[in-house]
């Protein structure tokens, strides 16, 4: 006895490459990435290029930061990722110039519509703006945007787009204060007598 092939019930075949990409991407980053020396960046950008990123030669990853697509991630110039971020790119996540994502801080694209029983899957990108700091262990959700120069304090929860220049903290994330800077991204010049 046959069975009709059914297919309505399976994913679309242009899925296949995503899970293939996805799969690879797996085992490399358990691997080859993970286990890199913490200062091999172009090692790692290397790597996350191969797959999909848009970095530039001074977006840095650090080898514990947890990518689940490198395809929807971008980084601006002299922007970090620190130890054991997660980055949960279902959708897009945008980090502009001169950002600093801290320990453990988690970037979730994904989320799901309590609303329906089923709760289908929701993917939202995250825009990080010039000059923001993702501070350790905060969490930014899906579509949000965090404006420039903005600060997400230590464990804050954003669940709505900041202001630009502006401190927010607390769950779910509120304003704190204006922030004010006194001086500018340090010049050529400076970073090379830093350096």
């Amino acid at each position: 006895m046959t069975f009709p092939l059914d297919l309505s019930r399976y994913q679309s075949a242009t899925a296949w490459p995503t899970k293939v990409r996805r799969t690879l991407w797996r085992c490399i980053e358990l691997s080859l990435f993970r286990y890199s020396p913490s200062k091999c960046f172009g090692w790692r950008r290397f790597l996350l290029r191969l797959f999909g990123a848009k970095l530039t030669t001074t977006s840095y990853v650090y080898p514990t930061t947890q990518i689940w697509d490198p395809k929807m991630l971008e980084m601006g110039e002299h922007s970090a990722m620190a130890s054991h971020v997660e980055c949960y790119c279902i959708d897009r996540i945008i980090i502009g110039n001169h950002c600093t994502i801290s320990q453990e801080a988690f970037l979730c694209t994904g989320t799901h519509d309590v609303s329906a029983y089923n709760m289908p899957l929701i993917v939202k990108p995250i825009y990080i703006h010039d000059g923001a700091w993702i501070c350790a262990r905060a969490y930014v959700g899906p579509g949000i945007v965090i404006g420039e120069g903005s600060v997400v304090a230590a464990c804050g929860v954003v669940v709505r787009d900041t202001e630009p220049w502006t401190i927010v903290g607390g769950n779910p994330a509120a304003f704190i204060k204006k922030r004010l800077v006194t001086a500018g991204p340090p010049s050529a010049e400076e970073r090379h007598v830093q350096s």
